[in-house]
């Protein structure tokens, strides 16, 4: 399964965004829950990082990326998160949460 979440402070702006696992929908190479999420997260981060002024630090591991933000993200990066969002959402509904559980957290505190 994968694991997506999203954390937003009290004003809802993005602090920070992880994803971990695998669907194990279908085998390695034919996995088009996998591919789909990973399409998305990844181009989401590469447009961040090239469309927007927002300040942020990803990392990436064998099967995790994490998102941090430094600052509270600009409106176009916002956008590109809640269109990611959407996008994994849509995911869920139509795979199922046995492949995908998407969770978004808010913590106390604005940036």
């Amino acid at each position: 399964m994968i694991r997506a979440k999203a954390i937003l402070d009290s004003n809802s702006n993005y602090k920070a965004f992880s994803i971990t696992g695998h669907a194990e929908y279908a085998e390695h190479g034919s996995d088009i829950v996998c591919a789909s999420v990973s399409v998305l997260v990844i181009n989401t981060g590469n447009a961040i990082e090239q469309l927007t002024n927002t300040n942020f630090e990803a990392t990436q591991e064998d099967n995790m990326i994490n998102f941090i933000f430094k600052e509270p993200p600009d409106e176009k990066s916002k956008l590109l998160m809640d269109a990611m969002i959407l996008g994994l959402n849509e995911i869920q509904k139509s795979y199922g949460k046995k492949y995908l559980k998407l969770e978004t957290e808010k913590i106390s505190g604005g940036n």
